[in-house]
């Protein structure tokens, strides 16, 4: 059966059908900051050819934050998997408390049925809505940090369902630094060869480097993708 690729899920492999393809999800999340509060998320995969693709993600939040993702990736078919590089640009707006949030990462990686590895760096610009622009102090930079991640499925890309985890500090929407990692669980199974539904989950703890380890966030996702 044909796949598609998502933030979450391996892509398709060299000799497998690659669509273009919608997803819908809703998502009930906490955390101790927003405490409850409830997402929904767009994201649209683009395989522009057998080298290059890309992927938008849209979220709006009851939080009153917003977000969206933008990810390009060149890649290059291997005997087994696919090599690739990545590029990613997020942004956040954070209307509750009138705050920006940019980052920007680079990243190399590989990727085949059972294991998908990246490790690459990303920086980060936030700055309040409330300040002068042209002021250097209008803005908390973090220029280098590392970016992971590394994804194990229990099936073959090309079988209707799967099971994956993951560890890293990225996800949809949000890049973490390097000693704060995000645990995430999921499964997909495809309906038909154009409906895909979606499960997944993630749970961020914080401190977790510095051995005493608490609950920060996490969230549950359900929704649909349509393959074209």
């Amino acid at each position: 059966a044909p796949t598609i690729l998502s933030a979450s899920a391996p892509s398709p492999l060299k000799g497998e059908m690659e669509r273009f393809a919608l997803e819908v999800s809703a998502e009930y999340a906490y955390n101790r900051t927003y405490a409850h509060f409830a997402n929904i998320n767009l994201r649209a995969f683009m395989p522009i050819n057998t080298h290059f693709e890309m992927q938008a993600n849209i979220r709006l939040s009851s939080a009153n934050v917003y977000a969206g993702a933008l990810t390009v990736r060149p890649k290059f078919p291997l005997p087994v998997g696919d090599l690739f590089l990545e590029t990613d640009l997020f942004y956040t707006a954070l209307a509750r408390n009138r705050a920006n949030d940019f980052c920007a990462a680079v990243a190399l990686g590989y990727r085949m049925d059972y294991v998908s590895v990246r490790i690459g760096m990303f920086g980060r610009v936030m700055n309040d809505w409330n300040t002068d622009y042209h002021s250097a102090t209008a803005y908390v930079c973090e220029p280098f940090n590392m970016l992971y991640e590394i994804k194990v499925g229990c099936r073959p890309n090309e079988c209707p369902w799967n099971i994956w985890a993951a560890l890293s500090n990225i996800d949809d929407f949000q890049m973490e630094r390097a000693w704060q990692p995000i645990f995430r669980l999921g499964a997909r199974y495809d309906i038909d060869t154009h409906w895909r539904t979606i499960l997944e989950g993630e749970i961020k703890p914080t401190g977790i480097f510095h051995l005493n380890a608490t609950f920060y966030s996490a969230y549950l996702r359900a929704g649909f993708a349509y393959r074209f």
